[in-house]
């Protein structure tokens, strides 16, 4: 869904019923979750093409392709060692505060 179709939604008598809340709060967390994905493919890529490519030419050597896939993967193994530390201390915290998963805000 992108931000015109997002609009129509919530803008009133646009002739849709009144708007979900939570799907388009689940269809916003989705769209950014797709837009950080790309974005660290995008920086791996270019991470490790600068470092295992010094010259570039019509094809890589097995050397290089064996660098870029160790480096994207290394890459990918940091990415999910942080992400899951931040949810977790994310999860911490929501406890530590008496905030759960789908309870109402106080």
């Amino acid at each position: 869904m992108d931000l015109p179709s997002l609009s129509s939604i919530t803008r009133p008598g646009a002739g849709a019923q009144a708007p979900n809340k939570d799907a388009i709060k689940a269809e916003l967390q989705q769209q950014i979750a797709q837009e950080n994905a790309q974005r660290l493919v995008t920086t791996a890529t270019e991470k490790c093409y600068e470092k295992c490519v010094p010259s570039p030419s019509t094809s890589l050597s097995s050397r290089e392709q064996t660098c870029v896939t160790r480096c994207l993967d290394q890459y990918l193994k940091a990415f999910n060692i942080v992400s899951q530390s931040y949810v977790n201390r994310l999860a911490a915290e929501r406890q530590a505060a008496g905030i759960g998963y789908g309870a109402p805000p106080s």
